[in-house]
Order: C-alpha cells, then structure tokens, then sequence
C-alpha cells in the first residue's frame, strides 16, 4: 500500500520538540538515512525528502517498526512500538515508504497477534516489521468458490468468490480496484498469499494491506436500528445497543468490566468479534484465550475461537504499540464488516490506550492539558468511536461494527477526562455500581447511572419482531428499580416497617426483579445465557407475581403476610430454566401465585 499525502490522522499532534544534545555528531542528509538520537520510544532520524507523516521506519540492524509523527526540515521522529535498547546514533533507518500498515486476511480468524497484528504464536522476545508481511497463514489453505467468471466487469466491493470458514466470507474487490476480470482460480485449497484473480490488470489475493488509521470506505452509513443481543439480562431488557453502535463500560477496580466483556464476548449474536487487550495483565488475557478455545460455539458447533481475532497487547509490552492497538483493531473489524458480516469490537480498556497517549504527549513535548492527558484526548477518543457503524458496503451488503470500551477510571472517579469524554461520544453507558460488585451481584449494571440512546430505536424493532410489550415491559422494570432504591434510603432511617404498605411492595418489588430478572451467573451452564425468549418470560413472571401482591395488600391483605410468603422457586428460576427455556419459568410464576392465594 502506498502512502497517502492527505491522509486522516488519529495520531497525537505534532507538538514542539525539546531536542537534546547528541552525542555524536549531527550528519545532515545523507544517501541512508540515519538515527541521531534515541530517547525512549522516540528516536530522532536524518529525513530524506520522500518521507512523509505517518509512514512506517524499519529502525536499527534488527528492523525495529516505528512510525513517523513530526517532520522538522531535515530531522524525522518516529514513534517505535519495541524497546529501543541497543539502537545508537549511527545506526541505519529505513523508511518503508508506506503508512502503518496491516495484513488482512481470512486466518486471522482464530489467531492471536500483538498490537501491530504480528502473530504472536510461536514469536521470539523481538518482533520486527517483517511479521506482518512474512508470517505464514495461522490455519493453512482455505477452500475458495468463484462466483464470477473471466470477462465479468466488476466494481469496488463486489464478490469475486466465497471463501470457506467458519462464517461466511467473500473475496471482495479492493476498494480502490474495478475493471475486468482477465483471470479468475479454480475452485480449491488455496493460500492466503496465493493470487485467486486479476481485475483491471491488478492481481487479487484473499491477504491485503491496509492503513491501521484510515478507515475502509463504505457506500453510505445506515441507521442502527436492529439489536444485538448479548445473552446478558441487565444489558438487553435495561440498556440495549443497537448493531453499529457504541458502548462505554466506566467502572472501579473490581467492579466485573473484564468479566461482563468476557461475557458479551462469548455470548452476543455478532459473526465475528475482536477482542483487543489493551495494556491488560496478561493473566487475564491468557484466561480469555483459554476460555475461547475451550467454550463450543452455539452458532456454529466448533469453537468459538475460531470466529474471534485476539489482538493482545498485555501491560508488559511496549506501551506505544498499545497506541495503534485500538486502530489495528478497529481496521481488522471494517475488514470482516465489508464481507456483511456483524462485528463486535471490544477494547479493554481505553483507560490504558489514553495512558500511551499521555505518556506519547509528553516525550513529545505537548503542553498538558487536564490531568496531563493531550489537548486532543476528546477528539481521538471521538475519531476511534466514530467507526463503529451500521453499513451498506461497497458490494452492497449490510454490515456492521459495534464498539464496546471498558473504560477504568482511577478511584471509581467518573469526572476524570477518559470517562467524562467517552460519556459524550457513546450511544450507550454501562456504568458499573462498587456496591452492587461487591455484594455478588453480576453483572454490576447501574440502573441509575446508565443509559441508553438506542432504547427508543429498539422499541420499533421489537414490535417488529413480535414483541410490542418490550417497551413497556423495561419501562416498568426500570421504574420499579428506581423507586425501590429511593426507599432504600427510608428503610436504613425509619425501617421498613415505618413504611406504608404499597410502598413495602414496592421494596419487595425491587428486590424480585433485582435477584430473579436483572443478576445473574456468570458461572451457571443455564445462566450464564440468557436469550430474549427467557428474559421476556422471567421478567413478565416477576411482574405478573408483584401486580398480584398490590392487588392483595390494595384488597386489605396484611402486608405482613404477603411479605412472608416463599418466593424461592421465582428466585432461582433464572438457574433452574435452561438458556432458551420458558416453562420452568412459567412453572415457578404459578407456584408462587398458588402461595400467595393462601396467604390471602
């Protein structure tokens, strides 16, 4: 891929340089370019003039990558993504000629890389910039069907073949390629490197290159308006996201972000997912990676790993590369995207990636802004939200890339600028309550300090799908919640027994739809997955029973009576139903019923 002048940038700003004297003697231009000075990440180059912002720079005798972000006159600086020990003044520099690029391809489905997409299996301590060109295919030939024949005129996006894997994918035209087809493979096993069709005098292969900051073009964006379904009750019937969406999840050490995305990981409707570990512990990350190769995937029957692209960039490697994680990430789901596939983006967490971006500003020498993150921490978090989205592709397909970032405020401090920015440019919040992680209640969800713009959206969508009551259904849910928490504060003063009785049911209430309906367990082979048919089922139980108890204590029944009645099998109901099952459910409603006709 060559590189593009007027390219968009993500990259923090130039900024001023504080240069410091060398040690050796500055050389000027020169045929080769040169390293002059090393300081950390950053390392100062002699720049030959076809260099440009943003290309790649092959450092040292090992080739170390990094990326160029300032030009003065006849001086570069580059941003390197290894440890820099052993580079010296002297040493050669060799630019690339191309931006920050990536190899994208069917295998990279199942595999594991760094946060340049180098596969890490099988890796050495030093990664260079020939990984992503020379590494070989993760999971060897994949079988390739043509479904154009030589002479087809063809455009941008359209399908040349499909392509055998675990999901559906299609051998697409490149975005900047169109013309006729003069050749085209035979249907077989075919590498990934392998040339499968000639358009326009341009050979096709299933890997291409792709700048990690430009974002894959499309026909034109689509109102999100169909929901993705994560199998986790508080987010579904609470605070939906629509596919193409945007989700923050703000929480305090300890509060279940990793868990809950290990979770939508494993269970959300989505084709694909990329799981970008983001300058996590790397415990956690190897956890993640055992649990996808080991849990059955329920769409397909094979492993769930085998639709999932796993881009690791623990605490303990280098922190630049953890600032082109989320980009790579962000190119590897466009990727998957424009074959009409659904995509789930996950970044864990962007707390770390803004982290790198601090720690990039000052080497740089920015001014500081607040709590000495960059001047321009908004827009970058703005620019990596803005390309989730629901498409039409170049082909004419549907496809989309919801982003879901954990966010990790230090201390649980929500007004810091990562959370308090995120909050402005995300369509959804999942704010995790420290109380409510701490008293075993998963997932975490604050019901009072969460939201979600794609609620009214979704709505239709249900009712399209043949439930009209869903609105109603989470309104009453969420109002029953809030009041039950307002009382809350009553009860710790007066006791509940001070309480007038519709509003003794109303704490009864909220704690019905807190422990049968909102938790549930992450450990439970029946709770763990929750579908829309179970949720809708539970939730319209504990409602029908809590409509049943007003009705009692409206009619003069002590509500002394009603409180003591047994509600245990509506309680464990969500765990002893199955993830699709409903009449257990139905089964436990009417048991309860039953009790509370006797305490009548």
């Amino acid at each position: 891929m060559t590189a593009v002048g007027n390219q968009a940038s993500d990259s923090p700003g130039v900024g001023s340089l504080a240069r410091a004297a060398s040690s050796a003697p500055a050389t000027g231009r020169t045929d080769r370019p040169r390293i002059l000075r090393v300081a950390g990440p950053l390392v100062e180059i002699t720049c030959p003039p076809a260099v440009a912002m943003h290309d790649l720079v092959a450092l040292g005798d090992a080739r170390l990558p990094g990326e160029v972000v300032a030009i003065h006159g006849d001086t570069a600086t580059v941003q390197a993504y290894e440890y820099t020990g052993g580079l010296a003044p002297g040493h050669p520099a060799e630019p690339q000629g191309r931006p920050l690029s990536v190899r994208l391809a069917p295998d990279l489905l199942g595999g594991v890389f760094d946060g340049l997409l180098r596969p890490l299996a099988g890796a050495g301590d030093l990664l260079t910039t020939n990984g992503p060109t020379t590494a070989e295919p993760g999971l060897g030939d994949r079988s390739f069907t043509p479904r154009v024949s030589e002479g087809t005129r063809v455009a941008a996006g359209d399908v040349l073949g499909e392509i055998g894997a675990s999901v559906p994918l299609r051998l697409l035209v490149p975005p900047d390629l169109s013309g006729e087809v003069t050749r085209i493979a035979s249907a077989g096993e075919h590498s990934s490197d392998a040339v499968l069709a000639v358009v326009g005098g341009n050979e096709v292969r299933m890997a291409q290159s792709w700048p990690v900051r430009r974002p894959r073009p499309v026909a034109r964006r689509l109102t999100a308006d169909v929901p993705l379904n994560t199998g986790q009750r508080a987010v579904d019937l609470l605070f939906p996201v629509a596919r193409g969406s945007t989700v923050a999840v703000p929480g305090g050490f300890g509060t279940g972000k990793t868990m809950l995305l290990q979770q939508i990981a494993k269970w959300c409707d989505a084709d694909v997912i990329v799981y970008v570990g983001c300058g996590e512990r790397g415990n956690e990350m190897a956890d993640v990676m055992e649990e996808l190769t080991e849990l059955t995937d329920p769409r397909t029957g094979g492993r769930l790993a085998e639709r999932t692209v796993t881009i690791a960039n623990t605490s303990n490697m280098p922190m630049m590369a953890r600032e082109a994680s989320v980009h790579t990430g962000a190119t590897v789901s466009e990727y998957f995207r424009d074959m009409g596939l659904d995509v789930v983006l996950i970044a864990d967490s962007t707390s770390r990636w803004a982290e790198a971006l601090r720690e990039f500003a000052s080497r740089m020498g920015e001014l500081p802004a607040e709590e000495g993150y960059p001047a321009g921490l908004a827009s970058q978090l703005a620019a990596f939200y803005e390309r989730a989205a629901a498409v039409r592709t170049l082909g004419g397909a549907n496809g989309s890339v919801t982003v879901i970032g954990a966010v990790s405020p230090p201390g649980g401090d929500r007004t810091e600028p990562v959370t308090a920015h995120t909050e402005r440019f995300v369509r959804c919040l999942w704010s995790l309550d420290r109380d409510l992680a701490y008293a075993r209640h998963y997932p975490a969800v604050s019901w009072s300090e969460s939201f979600s713009r794609d609620a009214a959206g979704l709505a239709a969508a249900h009712a399209r799908a043949d439930d009209p009551e869903w609105a109603e259904r989470r309104g009453r849910v969420a109002r029953q919640l809030v009041e039950a928490d307002r009382l809350a504060d009553l009860v710790e003063l007066v006791g509940i027994t001070a309480l007038p009785p519709r509003e003794r049911i109303s704490v009864l209430a909220g704690r019905l739809l807190r422990e049968a309906a909102v938790q549930q367990n992450a450990l439970s082979p029946a709770d763990a997955y929750s579908t829309p048919e179970k949720t809708a089922a539970l939730v319209e139980a504990v409602l029908t029973v809590i409509d049943r108890c007003a009705e009692l204590v409206d009619s003069g029944t002590a509500v002394d009576a009603v409180e003591a009645v047994d509600f245990t099998p509506l309680l464990r109901a969500r765990e002893t139903a199955g993830p699709a099952e409903t009449a257990p459910v139905t089964a436990a409603r009417d048991t309860v019923m039953a009790r509370l006709k006797e305490a009548a």
